[in-house]
């Protein structure tokens, strides 16, 4: 080889970065300490800019197209290099490919739960997760905060800080909004929209990026207070407590063997119960119906809650629930519930 050859290999002529992966977010061409040759022809492709860098400053950023790099392109890098009246001989400098299209689908999650303060629960911890999509629009900033001088930076390298980030923002965001943790759920659309004015101007300036749309896909209260949910909608599907009471009494008449032995408390219970209410329809002011007698109720005065539920036909955990609760009056000596016939007749006539 001449000297004239060995020369020419020494110099790069062409460069460019044929990006075959769809998770590269940055990569610096391998020059192999080669210098760049005056009038070499620089490449960059859709979704791509080239980013010069010259003994750690940023110089020229080069946009999709073909560019001859001579000292009309390139101003930044000939201020850089104190070109005063352009250059002829060969040059030095890094060059880095950033990625400038959309990456979608990137998964956002809450690690620990976040405490907000909730008019129906009080203090509540709230998970959540969804997802966003982003795109590079800052490359030096880019550059110099999340890829330093990495010569192949890929999206996994940089999903763990944009996830810490991200519901960091999100945190502070559903804290502050006051929106009830029930009625978070109609809202996913209007969150994810309310959060982006907020996120980007912190993840702009922080690493040059910009969230274009940001997706909240779940909210989730913790298994306990689910479970408290659950207990209330079940016991909004029962409704009012007497009422259920009177409709079990008034199945239990209904069904076979009403004529036992076993059925006729429940259906004498049931039937002067009925004879209160139409007395209190047909009295005036508060005054109260007068108290039915044991011996009409053909029932002792003194009832355990198992001879309660019989009578008022439900099971005696019911009986127990409503003494606990204070809606049937009664007396507990020991482990053990007793209850008046007047309490009883009292409960049926509310």
């Amino acid at each position: 080889m001449d000297i004239l050859g060995f020369i020419k290999g020494e110099l790069l002529e062409i460069i460019e970065f044929n990006d075959d992966s769809r998770d590269t977010l940055s990569w610096r061409f391998p020059d192999e300490d080669k210098e760049i040759k005056n009038g070499a022809q620089l490449i960059v492709r859709e979704s791509q800019v080239a980013q010069f860098v010259y003994l750690g400053q940023y110089g020229d950023c080069f946009s999709p197209g073909k560019h001859s790099l001579v000292t009309d392109n390139i101003p930044v890098l000939s201020t850089l290099k104190g070109w005063k009246y352009g250059f002829e001989s060969p040059f030095k400098a890094d060059i880095y490919y950033v990625t400038t299209r959309l990456f979608t689908g990137n998964k956002w999650g809450t690690a620990n739960p976040v405490m907000m303060r909730d008019k129906d629960f009080g203090v509540v911890r709230l998970r959540s997760f969804g997802t966003f999509d982003f795109r590079i629009v800052n490359p030096p900033v880019f550059l110099k905060e999340v890829a330093g001088t990495d010569h192949h930076f890929r999206l996994d390298e940089f999903a763990d800080t944009m996830r810490s980030r991200i519901v960091s923002v999100f945190s502070e965001a559903l804290a502050s909004c006051g929106v009830p943790a029930l009625d978070v759920a109609m809202r996913y659309t209007e969150l994810g929209e309310a959060l982006l004015p907020l996120i980007n101007p912190q993840v702009t300036a922080k690493y040059g990026i910009e969230i274009t749309s940001f997706l909240v896909e779940n909210v989730s209260v913790p298994p306990e207070v689910e479970a408290a949910l659950d207990k209330r909608s079940s016991m909004s599907a029962i409704g009012n407590l007497n009422d259920y009471v009177k409709f079990q009494l008034a199945e239990s008449m209904t069904k076979g063997g009403g004529d036992s032995a076993a059925a006729m408390p429940a259906q004498m219970a049931m039937g002067f119960g009925l004879a209160q209410e139409m007395l209190k329809s047909t009295q005036t002011g508060s005054q109260s119906p007068p108290p039915l007698t044991s011996a009409a109720a053909g029932m002792p005065e003194l009832l355990s809650p198992a001879q309660a539920a019989q009578a008022l036909g439900v099971t005696e955990g019911d009986v127990i629930a409503s003494l606990d609760a204070g809606e049937l009056k009664g007396k507990k000596i020991g482990s053990a519930w007793r209850i008046t016939r007047t309490a009883l007749d009292s409960f049926l006539a509310e």
